[in-house]
């Protein structure tokens, strides 16, 4: 399942957002692919989309959760990588 966080990240004007999967990155790639983001945006284990591009993955199918949710399932499918 593909989860997206509030947009509530500030940087460089707009308002920011993390997009994940609950299971796979090649789900994540995928996802995000559709969405028209650059590979070389993915941050390792999530892209950053900002608030325009959120609202778009809600509509393809993004389950809308927050922040906390994110992390925990990061953690949760192992998909979580150090920073």
């Amino acid at each position: 399942m593909i989860l997206v966080d509030q947009a509530i990240w500030p940087f460089k004007g707009r308002r920011w957002a993390h997009l994940i999967s609950d299971s796979s990155f090649d789900e994540l790639h995928s996802f995000a692919e559709r969405l028209g983001i650059e590979p070389r945006l993915f941050q390792g284990d999530h892209y950053d989309v900002d608030s325009k591009t959120r609202e778009l993955a809600l509509q393809f199918g993004a389950v809308a959760v927050d922040f906390r949710d994110i992390v925990k399932s990061l953690r949760k499918s192992g998909l979580r990588r150090p920073k």
